[in-house]
């Protein structure tokens, strides 16, 4: 560790503490509500192949890169790339600003989860409610989706606030295994529901998609080769300064390669059995509800919060105990990334802090953050995903750029960060190690530690396979934004 580092006590305790607060980072929500959809509609094991060679190839060498930056370092985002080569620094900057635009849509999809949590528990004790008729009641009521926003935020301040190993260390410590568990209780039955076979078909049969109704038409190659990359870019949490964060945070004994690639399937691990407990529930309800397949929502919010909770409806008092379960591993996923985004945005200013001799400013900042996070949230909680009519397009008169796109603060916001500057990041990172010829100290950062011999795979997927993988998924981002066409 470095020792700065040391000193300030700002360390993990431990690398299985790191390799759970990193792999808890990674394990969001786009894993439940995008990987397996992604994953059916694009060709299921054509999608998943794909998307284990980028992790490999292009995800790994990059986490590896952001990790060994963090650790080389000592700083998050803007000031270990200040220190690590001058002529990037802005890079920083879009490390801590990428992660700043994510939570503020991300704060209130982890208080739509709180408010499921709430209505399932009553639901035990009564009626069960149905997803349609709460998520509308939800979504165009301001001050609860606000309230239930803050009290999110209120979660992640007091965990972030404890400091990284008493904090977002002894959180992942036990969340990752509750979640774990939930997930198989849910899996368990999910798989047990009549026509939850159709289900897994659609994710794990090639060509189901299109043969059971799902979709009209199987998209292309080149179209699911974007898909599967852009899935596994954001999957990982890349380009959004957290994993620079954590690499500041870790050992110099610490196995930099080893856990990049344990981390990544985790990930995806994760990801597939979250699928196995969503999609065969979701298909298998709307069935039994005499709901055409290509109507059954499996994707995006819709998913969770009407899709899911209709199949817990369905169950009655039994189904309340089941949403409960579900919406506190999904409330785990979500809290687990928002602490490792407030790290990354404050560690730029607690690092600051710390160069001054002022070792007692993180609760401090981490307050000021989260105030902040908060503050622009409520714009995006207000809007209701749309449904309130006051989001850019709406309040100018105008029409979304693409039929693709819905006009809401919460697509903006996750266009800006996800859409552009993430890819953006990543790519000028690669070039950055390239250019800079900059490879060669990395290489000497991750062999401490490591036995593995990655140099020159690693070398290659750096310089020349992560730039044009980077380019290809930002035109893709750009081409769904505005309609284009291109893939």
């Amino acid at each position: 560790m470095n020792n700065n580092q040391h000193k300030a006590g700002r360390g993990f305790a431990g690398s299985i503490g790191f390799l759970l607060s990193a792999i808890g980072s990674a394990v969001g929500l786009g894993n439940i509500w995008g990987f397996p959809y992604k994953m059916g509609k694009s060709g299921g094991f054509t999608f998943l192949l794909l998307y284990l060679a980028l992790a490999l190839l292009v995800g790994i060498p990059l986490l590896i890169a952001e990790l060994s930056i963090g650790r080389k370092t000592g700083h998050g985002p803007l000031e270990a790339l200040r220190t690590f080569c001058s002529k990037f620094k802005w890079l920083g900057w879009l490390g801590t600003v990428i992660p700043f635009l994510i939570m503020t849509f991300y704060s209130v999809l982890g208080g739509y989860c709180i408010y499921y949590v709430f209505i399932n528990i009553k639901g035990i004790f009564g009626t069960m409610p149905a997803g349609g008729a709460s998520f509308e009641a939800l979504l165009t009521n301001p001050l609860i989706s606000i309230g239930v926003m803050v009290l999110f935020m209120l979660i992640c301040f007091v965990i972030n606030r404890g400091g990284v190993s008493a904090g977002v260390e002894r959180f992942n410590k036990i969340g990752m295994p509750a979640l774990a568990v939930m997930l198989v209780i849910v899996i368990v039955r999910a798989l047990t529901l009549p026509n939850a076979v159709e289900g897994l078909k659609f994710m794990f049969v090639p060509g189901y998609a299109v043969k059971g109704g799902f979709i009209e038409e199987a998209p292309s190659l080149l179209s699911v080769l974007a898909t599967a990359g852009g899935q596994m870019f954001f999957s990982l949490s890349l380009a959004m300064g957290i994993m620079v964060a954590y690499g500041s945070y870790i050992k110099k004994d610490q196995d930099i390669p080893k856990s990049a690639i344990t981390i990544a399937a985790a990930d995806t691990l994760i990801a597939l059995m979250a699928g196995i407990a969503v999609i065969p529930a979701a298909v298998a309800n709307g069935i039994a509800q005499g709901v055409p397949v290509s109507s059954i929502k499996l994707s995006g919010p819709n998913l969770l919060f009407v899709t899911l909770q209709d199949v817990f409806s369905g169950m009655g008092t039994i189904g309340g105990i089941f949403g409960l379960i579900f919406f506190l591993l999904v409330l785990i996923a979500a809290i687990s990334s928002a602490i490792s985004l407030i790290e990354a945005i404050s560690i730029t200013f607690i690092d600051r802090g710390h160069a001054k001799g002022k070792d007692d400013a993180r609760p401090r900042i981490i307050l000021i953050t989260c105030l902040l996070i908060t503050v622009v949230s409520c714009l995006v909680a207000a809007d209701g995903l749309g449904s309130n009519k006051i989001a850019p397009y709406n309040l100018l008169g105008m029409s979304a750029p693409s039929a693709t796109w819905n006009d809401c603060w919460l697509d903006l916001m996750d266009m800006l960060s996800e859409g552009v500057m993430m890819p953006v990041c990543a790519l000028f990172t690669a070039l950055m190690i390239g250019i800079e010829r900059k490879s060669k100290e990395l290489r000497e950062e991750f062999r401490l530690g490591s036995k593995m011999k990655i140099d020159g795979i690693w070398d290659f997927c750096i310089k020349f396979l992560t730039p044009v993988a980077m380019v290809f998924i930002l035109l893709v981002q750009l081409s769904d934004f505005f309609g284009f066409g291109w893939f």
